[in-house]
C-alpha cells in the first residue's frame, strides 16, 4: 500500500512540475504520502499512517465498470484527476495507469495503480490491466488534457478501431477462417488492505 501511493505520488510531482506553470492551470491535485509504521509490542506489528483529510470525501476515478461519480466530471479537482490520469497514461505510453482516486479537494490517498500484464519498468500496480483498457475506452479530454497537450484517446481508440475492422475485411476468402475466440478477462485483483 506505501509503495503504491507513493510510487503515484512521484508521478503526481512530475505532473505537477509540467501543469503549474502554465497560464491558468492553477492548483494542481497531491497524493499524500503514507509511511508504515513497526509496533512490535502491538497484535497488528504494522500499521499505515497518513495526514487526516477533513471535508468531503470524493471518489474521483472510476474502479470498475459499475462505479461512476459525476463529481469527478464537473468538479475542477475531478478535471484534473482525470487529466492526471491521462497524462501518466501518455508518459507511459499506455503502459500505467494511476486510478482509485479519491480525497479531499485536491488531496488524495488511497490511490491505485494498473499495470500492463508484465509491469512497467519492473513495477507491478495493484489493480487490474482491464482498467487501464476501461480509461482508454471512457476517458473525456477537457481543458487541462488540452492545456498540457495530451492527445486525444478517443481518437486513438477509434484509429485502432478502425484498422482493426479494415483488416477484418479484406481478408481473402474471409469464410475458410476460423473465428478467433477473446481470452477471458482477467479477474481484478484483491486491494491489500492495512491497518488505517
Amino acid at each position: 500500500e506505501c509503495y503504491i501511493q507513493n510510487t503515484a505520488r512521484e508521478y503526481a510531482k512530475i505532473y505537477a512540475a509540467e501543469a503549474e506553470p502554465l497560464e491558468g492551470f492553477g492548483e494542481v491535485p497531491e497524493i499524500i504520502p503514507i509511511f508504515l509504521v513497526h509496533r512490535p509490542g502491538n497484535n497488528i506489528p504494522y500499521a499505515t499512517v497518513e495526514e487526516e483529510l477533513v471535508g468531503e470525501f470524493v471518489k474521483y476515478s472510476v474502479r470498475d465498470g459499475k462505479e461512476v461519480n459525476f463529481l469527478r466530471r464537473d468538479s475542477e479537482a475531478g478535471q484534473k484527476c482525470c487529466t492526471f490520469q491521462h497524462w501518466v497514461y501518455e508518459k507511459t505510453n499506455g503502459s500505467l495507469l494511476v486510478t482509485d482516486l479519491q480525497g479531499v479537494g485536491m488531496k488524495l490517498t488511497d490511490v491505485g495503480i494498473a499495470t500492463l500484464a508484465k509491469g512497467y519498468k519492473g513495477f507491478k500496480g495493484n489493480c487490474s490491466i482491464s482498467f487501464i483498457e476501461q480509461f482508454r475506452a471512457l476517458h473525456q479530454c477537457n481543458k487541462y488534457c488540452e492545456m498540457l497537450g495530451l492527445k486525444s484517446l478517443r481518437t486513438t481508440h477509434q484509429k485502432q478501431w478502425k484498422a482493426t475492422s479494415m483488416k477484418i475485411k479484406n481478408l481473402p476468402n474471409s469464410s475458410t477462417i476460423k473465428k478467433a475466440v477473446p481470452k477471458k478477462a482477467r479477474e481484478p485483483r484483491d486491494f491489500i488492505s492495512s491497518e488505517h
